[in-house]
């Protein structure tokens, strides 16, 4: 399980440096860098929980711990990438990195970091929830239900 959360995790970065570009080489220059970061983030919130929704079956957490933990360790992994790629292999300054936790300057890709770190626990849910065979499941097997019969009898 660890080594599939890893690998669809590593399908995530790629998805979000084409985020960027489009959002430096097409958004912005329409609505502006503030409106254009807005949106973007929008729309990599998006795309992490749907490539999360068609891969969490692959992942196969078998419970919602398993499925928390894999949220923390995306988080900590996409930290780990924005700070040290980020910087060693973007040439991005420290200052313009911490800068996209300024709220109130506009900047919102903390919503990213909370979509990552909630995507696999929600996507675990809600196809545990979607599935009345999942949630039979979840409930281990007693044998045949009990019939009753016309005198109330088993």
């Amino acid at each position: 399980m660890t080594i599939r959360a890893l690998i669809v995790w590593s399908a995530i970065v790629p998805i979000a440096i084409v985020n960027g570009a489009l959002r430096d080489l097409i958004i912005s220059p329409y609505v502006g860098a503030i409106l254009a970061h807005v949106i973007s983030t929008a729309l990599l919130c998006l795309a992490i929980v749907a490539w999360t929704w068609l891969m969490i079956p692959w992942i196969r957490p078998p419970h919602s711990i398993a499925a928390v933990r894999i949220g923390l360790g995306w988080l900590a992994l996409t930290v780990a990438f924005e700070f040290l790629a980020g910087h060693f292999v973007f040439g991005t300054s420290w200052s313009r990195l911490i800068a996209d936790y300024n709220v109130a300057q506009g900047r919102v890709w903390i919503l990213v970091l909370a979509t990552t770190v909630l995507a696999p626990w929600l996507a675990w849910r809600g196809r545990r929830i979607g599935h009345a065979s999942a949630a039979s499941a979840e409930r281990p097997s007693r044998g045949p239900e009990p019939v009753a019969t016309a005198s109330g009898q088993e």
